[in-house]
């Protein structure tokens, strides 16, 4: 009994197991996202500020197109749970070059005419918007997801020209421009893409949105003699497809925690 007793005292008594905390959940926080991207724009329609100008006049053949421009932009956000996030961003939208065919005819003093008018002009645009997102589910790291957006458009109209050309009472061509403006407008977007979780801190996505930008307007017109309008051009229902690249970095993730090593004496 007493070796017994002698060799249990000599045994190392093993420590009580580390004391491991409950694991973080891997969503949840702010978070910071920066975009960049390019813009593929359109507009519905291109009018004279002065719709009696067009009483007499019928467009057939009204032909537009934007250039693509780039999109640079940054938020701050906050991950309420697994699915639903939302984020505030501002963007500026670069320079795109505008180019306008319009075909009419019309009437005066009886006599029908026709003509035809070519148009130039760049955009570009602050976007200031609210943006929400549902995530649906991972598989591989990656995360798809749709969302929706609200905020406020600058959108600024530059260097515009109009140069026309008419048969009444015989073929005579005409140059008109207008000095840059810029107008302020509720713009709206929804959007859709990919997340891939490349750390806890660290997601890479790819996203396309569609993005109203409301309407544009020139200043007001002036003739090549340097005779000035009260008039301007309205770019009616500005729209974008964007297609961006973009980065969120969690500010609230917490580091993994390693259990100490199994120390022992004896």
């Amino acid at each position: 009994m007493v070796c017994s007793a002698a060799v249990a005292a000599d045994m190392p008594i093993a420590p009580p197991p580390a004391y491991a905390p409950p694991p973080v959940e891997d969503f949840g926080g702010w978070y910071l996202r920066g975009d960049i991207g390019f813009s593929n724009q359109q507009v519905k329609d291109l009018r004279y500020g002065r719709e009696s100008a067009y009483s007499q006049l019928t467009s057939f053949d009204q032909q537009t197109s934007f250039d693509a421009a780039g999109i640079f932009g940054v938020g701050v956000g906050y991950q309420f749970n697994n699915w639903f996030r939302a984020d505030v961003v501002g963007q500026y939208r670069g320079n795109s070059n505008f180019k306008g065919t319009d075909r009419f005819t019309g009437t005066a003093g009886g006599v029908a005419y026709n003509g035809i008018d070519n148009y130039g002009a760049s955009k570009s645009e602050w976007l200031v918007m609210a943006n929400g997102y549902v995530d649906l589910g991972t598989w591989w790291c990656v995360t798809p997801f749709i969302g929706a957006g609200v905020g406020a458009a600058r959108v600024t109209m530059a260097n515009f020209t109009d140069t026309g050309i008419n048969n009444l009472p015989f073929s005579t061509t005409s140059f008109a421009s207008a000095p840059t403006a810029s107008k302020w407008n509720l713009a709206w977007a929804v959007h859709t893409g990919l997340a891939y979780k490349v750390n806890p801190n660290l997601t890479l996505e790819l996203a396309y949105s569609y993005l109203n930008l409301g309407d544009g307007y020139t200043g007001a017109l002036s003739a090549f003699t340097g005779a000035t309008t009260n008039n301007s051009f309205k770019f009616k229902d500005i729209t974008s497809h964007d297609v961006k690249v973009g980065v969120r970095w969690n500010l609230d993730s917490a580091p993994a925690y390693y259990p100490p090593p199994l120390m022992r004496k004896g």
